[in-house]
């Protein structure tokens, strides 16, 4: 006697795609695997449709478990930390922080506007320059900057100029670009990753608000890197503003700059109803990667190939979640400088300036070592 009922409408090519699917990515929900079946073979499948086609390829979901591997990646730990070349001090350099000869060479011309019209700079624009550099990676006020330094007053009217100009924003895409090409990418990126991370402000005011689940009176800073962790657009608002609601400005500032960005990776804050308005807004595939011991929503596998999709464990029981991982990198390389460990600006563009600059000296410091 035959099978009863309707037949099912996934040909044998397109149950490959999916089973593909569900391997790139293990913890996604029913609704995030029909949209992408539907993006790449252009059937519309029902969720049962698709429930039943992973079953007789012998995929199902578990729920429950971690979901892991507990085999230990590598035996000995890799060292962190400043290393000689965070500390080196060349002779043209009056501190660490300050720009080296090479360095400024690479920006030198987005800066030094010699040959214009008007009163001649009454001092040079290195050391103006300099002077931020020094102010973003210690953390210093203004007004205590050291004497061999031009003027606050100086000095803060180029940044804030430098800022509204738009020139510590250029000087990054300038270098990322650099950056990108002797890594053997191209120069505009393909994929991008989203992630926010809550700070905390001081008394100074401004825009802030309260994280609720984070515990933090503050900030929150919206970043787009892409795979190197390269920052790609950056927006800044008050702690209060959820993940979701944050990400369409900044997803909108990547998009506008790169255009060529077709997938954006993001984390389970972002899953729902977030992700499918920036998917049909700009025209990307926005993959929610979550983490494998996810109880909520579980994770598909097979039953016959238990370590199919296992992620392997550090000695800790750390797991490097795909892509994910990258952001969160980028939001400890800013945290290095300590301007950026607390919000001390009334404005948010200023917050984002100093990030723009953070991004900029790393950049520096790496194509001329």
């Amino acid at each position: 006697m035959g099978k009863r009922g309707r037949p099912c409408r996934i040909s044998d090519e397109q149950r490959s795609a999916l089973v593909a699917i569900v391997e790139a990515n293990p913890t996604a929900t029913l609704a995030e695997i029909r949209r992408e079946l539907e993006r790449q073979t252009g059937i519309e499948a029902h969720g049962q449709t698709i429930q039943k086609a992973l079953k007789e390829a012998g995929i199902q979901r578990q729920v429950g478990g971690d979901g892991l591997c507990v085999e230990v990646a590598g035996s000995e730990a890799p060292r962190y930390g400043y290393t000689d070349a965070h500390r080196r001090l060349e002779p043209e350099q009056t501190y660490p922080s300050c720009l080296t000869d090479a360095e400024w060479a690479l920006v030198e011309d987005l800066f030094d506007s010699a040959g214009g019209r008007g009163t001649p700079p009454r001092y040079a624009r290195r050391l103006l320059v300099d002077a931020c550099c020094y102010v973003v990676r210690t953390g210093s006020a203004w007004r205590m900057l050291p004497k061999d330094f031009p003027r606050w007053q100086n000095v803060y009217r180029t940044f804030r100029c430098g800022s509204e100009q738009g020139r510590f924003e250029q000087m990054h895409d300038r270098l990322r670009g650099q950056w990108r090409e002797r890594e053997g990418r191209n120069e505009v990126p393909s994929a991008a990753v989203l992630d926010a991370q809550s700070t905390r402000s001081s008394p100074q005011g401004g825009e802030r608000g309260d994280d609720a689940g984070k515990k933090i009176k503050g900030r929150k800073r919206h970043l787009v890197v892409d795979t190197l962790g390269l920052l790609l657009a950056v927006s800044v608002t008050a702690a209060s503003v959820q993940d979701r609601d944050g990400a369409h400005p900044v997803i909108a500032q990547a998009m506008a700059k790169y255009p060529s960005v077709e997938t954006v990776f993001v984390d389970s804050a972002y899953a729902g109803q977030c992700a499918q308005t920036v998917s049909q807004v700009h025209g990307i595939q926005v993959q929610v990667v979550r983490h494998p011991a996810n109880k909520n929503v579980g994770r598909w596998a097979h039953p016959e190939q238990a370590d199919l999709f296992t992620v392997q464990a550090d000695a800790t029981g750390f797991v490097v979640l795909p892509k994910r991982w990258v952001v969160e990198r980028t939001h400890a390389w800013n945290e290095r400088a300590r301007r950026l460990v607390m919000h001390h600006d009334r404005l948010t563009e200023v917050s984002e300036a100093w990030v723009w600059l953070t991004e900029g000296r790393i950049l520096l410091r790496r194509l001329t070592t």
